[in-house]
Formats: C-alpha cells, structure tokens, sequence
C-alpha cells in the first residue's frame, strides 16, 4: 500500500492556507498591539490567546458538526469553503483599523476573522485521514504538514520583503496592507484549487476501497465508532498524548507569539529571516520524518524531536545578537518541530474509528488551542515583568517536560506491518 502523494497533496492545500494566516497573525498582531495601539506585553498575550479561548469551543464543535454533515460536495468541504471566504472578507477590516488607529474596528474585524478561521480549521485537518488509510496517516501527516509549512514560508518571506525597518524599535509604524493582500490571495488560490481538484465524496470512497483489505489488531476496549468511550490503556495512552501535545504547544507557541517582539527588543534584526530558515527546516524534514516513523514508530520519532526542540530553545537563551550559530539551532528547532507535528495527530486518530475523526480532531485541538490560550498570557507577562531573556527557557522547560509525559504512551503508534527476529518480542509501543 503506498500513500496517494498527488491526492494529499491537493488536500494539504487547506493546511496551506490556515497556516498562511496564522503566519501572519502570530507575527503581525503582536507587531500591530505594541507599536500602533502601545499595548504591553502583558495585555498582548492576553489579546494572542483570545483565538484560542475561541478556539477551545468551536474547533472541537465544528469537527463534530463536519462529522454528521452529508452534502453532495462532502463533509468537510462546505466548512472548508464556507470559513475561507469569511477570512477574506474580514481580514482586510485589520490593516484599515490599524492604519486609522482605530481599536475598536481592530478588535471586531479581529474576533469576525478568528470566527471565521475557526469554522473550518478541524474540517480542513480531517480531511487527511477521511482519505487516507490508518497505516498511511504519518506520511500522509507529513505531506499535510509540509504544504502548511510552505504557506507560512511564502508569507514569511512575504514579511521579509515588505516590512523593511522591523529593528527600529518604538518608530515601526509599517503599511501592513500589502501583506494582507498577499495572504488574502494566498488562500483564495489554494482554496479554488483544492475545492477543484478534490471530489471529497469520490477520494472517501477511494480511501474506503483501499482499507477494505486491511486487517486490523483486535482491541475489544477501543472505541468502534458506537459512541462509547475508550476505556483502559487506551484510555491512558490518549490522555498522555494529549497532556504531552499540551506542553510542548505551551513551549513552541510562547516563541512563535513572543519571537518578533524578542527579536526586534533583544537581538537588533529582523524576525522573519530566522523564521523562514526554521521553516525551511522543517519543509525538508517532513517527509523524511513520515518514513522514520513508518521504521521506528511514531513514538520514539517525537521524543526524538522533543529532544532536538528543547535543545535548541535551551540554546537559544545564550544569544544577544543575530549570529550563524543561532541560525544552526533554529534549523535544529525546525526539524524538531517536524518530528513531533508530523506524528502527534496520527497518533490521536489511531484511536478513533471512521465514523468521529472529526471528535477525536477536536480533541487534539482543545488541548493544543488550551496551551496556547495560557501561555501567551504567561510567557508575555515574565517577558514584560522580568524580562524578554524568559522566553527560552521558558519555552525550553515545557518542551522538556512533554519528553516525561510521552515515555509512559503505549497506544496510538503505527501498526507495523511485520517484525522480524528479536523486533517481535518488542512491545515497548
């Protein structure tokens, strides 16, 4: 069986466009609070942990909703279709109000975005394992992974070319119009190409044929698709996975919320260059890791990537300026990040049946979204009342603390298809 690379990616397309938004938004509100509307850095990370706050409630609702929804374009479509075009009509309310140095336009043109965001994110996740066969969910992960790193690579570089000037402090006042213009763009065309390229019903119905030969590992407590609840080890193994999704989401969204503030304060350069190599990093490490996990498993490829994340943020801690070297660990940071990404969903839905991915997405992103509403909030308050040098070993510490929780998972791994020799009697995973 060999994963349908064409297919995935055109439905990675969606990824692509979710992660070309929040390229921006990580990036560009922080930039926007601070220097037009001189919000500190505490009251910033409260402002950054809103979308999950929002987040929380609506990713795992419309994931079941994209579950029971039956159309003749599919499931997840309509959500997919429905929240795009919403982002694009609200986003542009941003760059007017902060042009205006209008707060109250910001913030409602803000909280119609994040909505619209919300709407589709679960049904456009989804959408990868609805189309894909269990074994196949890694690298079909790292292909979804690899077209969103590539959206936040364009816009990245998009930043890169279109706010000269990010070191000169309390003065940046930037025209952000352009880069919303390109996002706006971004996303239309990956959307127009996905909803064109993909016959939602037609690719389910393709993966269904495909998995119809498979024979599964019996596991009477797992939940078949009935409505119940897992019970046991398995029961164990998911909230394991998701407290450890938890805490390095608490550590990597602390630098991805925090990091153009920090640099433009403690290093004197520009934050989307050092971005764009992490990403770049990533983009090359995503199918690679889709087959290390298919050798070694989806659990050890993540603690490998815990270890190499953690690392490089304990590292980064040392640095006062822009240098090579720190480039070398945020190339290190990028391929740890693909390590872990590329397998931590595929082990959630290991644990569901065909009938609630969406529930068990939504629950994937209830934890991760509840990470991110905290620790914004807590990282922006140490960077604003001890000092900007937090950021790192904050980051470092709970990167660190999800390699303890991800020892003690034995469920969710890929299923290898055969093991020989002394790898038979191993049943560590």
């Amino acid at each position: 069986m060999k994963l349908n690379y064409r297919r995935t990616v055109f439905v990675g397309l969606a990824f692509m466009s979710i992660c070309a938004f929040w390229q921006v938004y990580d990036n560009i509100i922080p930039l926007i609070l601070k220097y037009t509307f001189h919000v500190d850095d505490t009251l910033t990370g409260v402002v950054m942990a809103m979308d999950n706050i929002l987040a929380l409630v609506m990713l795992p609702m419309f994931g079941k909703f994209s579950d029971r929804t039956r159309t003749a374009i599919g499931r997840r479509m309509p959500y997919i279709l429905g929240g795009t075009i919403g982002a694009l009509l609200f986003m542009f309310l941003l760059p007017l109000a902060e042009r205006t140095e209008n707060l109250a336009l910001f913030f409602i043109g803000l909280a119609l975005v994040l909505i619209s965001m919300a709407t589709y994110r679960s049904p456009a996740v989804a959408l990868m394992p609805d189309v894909t066969p269990k074994p196949l969910r890694s690298q079909g992960n790292a292909v979804i992974n690899l077209m969103g790193a590539v959206g936040g690579m364009l816009m990245l570089a998009a930043m890169q070319f279109l706010l000269p000037g990010a070191k000169e402090g309390e003065t940046y006042r930037p025209n952000y119009l352009p880069i919303f213009i390109v996002l706006g763009v971004c996303m239309a065309v990956c959307v127009a190409l996905l909803f064109w390229k993909i016959n939602e019903p037609k690719c389910v119905a393709e993966m269904e044929a495909e998995s119809a030969g498979l024979e599964e590992e019996p596991e009477p407590e797992k939940n078949a698709g009935t409505g119940e609840k897992l019970k046991g080890p398995q029961l164990r193994s998911l909230l394991l996975i998701l407290a450890s999704v938890a805490l390095w989401f608490m550590g990597y969204n602390a630098v991805t919320s925090g990091f153009s503030r920090y640099a433009t304060q403690e290093l004197n350069g520009s934050f989307s260059m050092i971005l764009m190599v992490c990403t770049a990093a990533a983009i090359v490490s995503y199918l690679p890791v889709g087959w290390v996990a298919a050798r070694i498993g989806r659990k050890k490829t993540i603690l490998l990537g815990v270890l190499m994340l953690g690392c490089s943020f304990a590292a980064a801690a040392f640095f006062h300026a822009v240098t090579p070297f720190l480039y070398v660990f945020f190339i290190l940071a990028g391929m740890g990040w693909a390590f872990i990404n590329v397998n931590s969903y595929p082990m959630v839905v290991e644990l569901s049946s065909g009938s609630d991915v969406g529930r068990y997405t939504g629950y994937y992103y209830t934890v991760s979204m509840t990470a991110q509403i905290i620790t914004p909030v807590f990282s922006g308050f140490l960077m604003g009342h001890v000092g900007y040098r937090t950021l790192f070993p904050y980051a470092a510490f709970f990167v660190f603390a999800s390699f303890v929780t991800m020892l003690f998972v034995r469920h969710g791994d890929a299923r290898p298809e055969a093991k020989k020799g002394l790898e038979a009697f191993d049943v560590d995973d």
